[in-house]
């Protein structure tokens, strides 16, 4: 029998009225420009009355709505005829009629993980505190990543930190510094190396910041070396890919949960799914919190990565190889024999695993776990990082069983060789109840990562795609079950004996 689950009362549901301020373009600049035009043509009193207003019934919703109007109107400024000289409240208006606001967590807060706070000052003894991360979806089904802060005491009761009404997208910076070697071993893994990306990096340093390459990009149009559509071509696949790796950074006098990381680049434009955290204790002693998450545009998704220290700036890195690819990747918390490892989920139905010698290049991956278990006849993979135990990482791990119910399982990898599984539970030890099964997508239970505390796993999970809490089981008797039951992996389809048990 699998040991007990605990769960806890907490639950994490969705607020329809934590909004944020997001640019809004009600059509092409035909469009925009009669609406600045009507602007323009108000009289000074129409415009403050108007102004006023606005300000007046929104700006108890946002602590910087003055700032964003002012950023939204730079964004539009190009659409004011150039004989016009308008007033501070002028732009503060065509500011407001081209922002909207957006509540981030409508639809959902779901699919979390949780780690160890970089700050454990002022605790008592086996008290820790912990962030959690969260995918928050909402109008049109675009994705974010929310946070929650809290206290777990000595005997794992749980303590949630308050949650202010205030929500706030972070500052980006796109001139961060691009490494040329790997810029172009990325170019050359999107198959759109050429003549001009070859000239365009010739004229690069080693290490290049965005504006140098904006300028790069500028002095071949203006001497133009190479046929200009295939110039033109070929700079828009180089711009998406360096806007795809860029810096947010919040204020520091913000609360956690007042922090969204909403979608930025173009490959994430309609969401920001899954992301998985880890604290990696690097050789050094370092440590990163890293997450991997998949960036959605609507069409093809593309796996990310996020580093960051204090949760309070973060790199934004894209993924690269032939093995990054598909969702679901873990990071184990550490690097094995001198190498990153990963787990995934290449073919959307078994357990990958795969070892690099760099972070950010995954070129190599192979089947170390088949479904097995009915529960997880559709598909299995990882519900998160690997845990490390004196016994082997501990993985929870997610399997589909019939009418698309998913469940949590855990297996247990062997600490030196972790493409070697040493046990699985036959049965899951999270399946939904009757109050848990109804949702947005319904009969789903899912973490994207737990925390051991105290002898226990601390295990957030959703339930079906709409709101998440707590659950706790026993490491002793987890490990108990997954030892009395050895794990066999994957085996080649000619073994005779792949369907013995079964």
């Amino acid at each position: 029998m699998n040991p007990k689950v605990n769960r806890k009362p907490t639950k994490f549901l969705r607020d329809q009225t934590r909004v944020i301020m997001r640019p809004h373009r009600p059509g092409g600049n035909d469009r925009l420009r009669n609406i600045v035009d009507r602007i323009i043509c108000m009289k000074d009193e129409q415009v403050a009355r108007v102004l006023r207003d606005v300000i007046s019934e929104f700006s108890g919703r946002h602590r910087q709505m003055i700032r964003v109007l002012e950023e939204h109107y730079q964004q539009v400024a190009g659409l004011v005829p150039g004989e016009y000289e308008i007033s501070h409240e002028q732009k503060l208006l065509i500011g407001a009629f081209f922002t909207l606001e957006y509540s981030i967590e409508s639809a959902a807060l779901f699919n979390p993980s949780i780690v160890a706070n970089p700050d454990q000052s002022g605790l008592g003894p086996d008290e820790l505190r912990f962030i959690m991360s969260f995918r928050a979806t909402g109008e049109g089904h675009i994705s974010s990543i929310e946070f929650r802060t809290g206290k777990i005491d000595a005997d794992n009761n749980i303590a949630l930190d308050p949650v202010t009404p205030y929500v706030e997208t972070a500052a980006i910076r796109y001139d961060t510094v691009y490494e040329k070697h790997l810029f172009q071993l990325k170019l050359n893994e999107m198959e759109t190396c050429n003549e001009v990306t070859t000239y365009l990096l010739e004229k690069l340093p080693e290490a290049f910041t965005f504006a140098e390459l904006e300028r790069a990009i500028d002095e071949m149009r203006r001497h133009l070396v190479f046929f200009r559509r295939r110039q033109e071509e070929t700079f828009d696949v180089v711009r998406w890919l360096a806007r795809s790796n860029y810096e947010i950074s919040f204020r520091p006098e913000r609360e956690l949960s007042e922090c969204v990381i909403f979608p930025v680049s173009e490959n994430e434009s309609r969401g920001i799914e899954d992301a998985r955290f880890v604290r990696f204790v690097d050789d050094d002693g370092e440590a990163t919190y890293y997450a991997t998450y998949t960036a959605y545009n609507g069409f093809n998704i593309l796996p990310q990565l996020i580093a960051t220290r204090e949760f309070r700036t973060f790199k934004v890195i894209t993924l690269n190889g032939l093995a990054a690819q598909n969702k679901g990747m873990a990071l184990f918390p550490r690097r094995i024999n001198g190498q990153y490892a990963m787990l995934s989920r290449q073919d959307g139905e078994n357990n990958h695993i795969m070892f690099s010698d760099n972070i950010h290049f995954w070129q190599e991956s192979r089947v170390f776990q088949e479904p097995e278990y009915p529960w997880e006849f559709i598909q299995i993979g990882n519900c998160g990082s690997p845990m490390e135990t004196t016994d082997g990482w501990l993985v929870l791990t997610h399997g589909v069983g019939a009418m698309r119910k998913y469940s949590i399982g855990a297996m247990l990898l062997d600490l030196e060789d972790p493409s070697r599984v040493i046990g699985r539970l036959r049965d899951p030890i999270l399946s939904p109840r009757d109050e848990e099964r109804e949702g947005y997508v319904p009969n789903v239970v899912y973490t994207c990562g737990g925390m051991i505390h105290n002898g226990e796993v601390i295990i957030p999970y959703a339930m079906s795609d709409t709101c998440s809490g707590i659950a706790t089981v026993s490491v002793a008797d987890l490990m108990a079950t997954l030892q009395s039951t050895p794990g066999r992996g994957a085996v080649p389809e000619d073994d005779p004996s792949l369907c013995s048990d079964r």
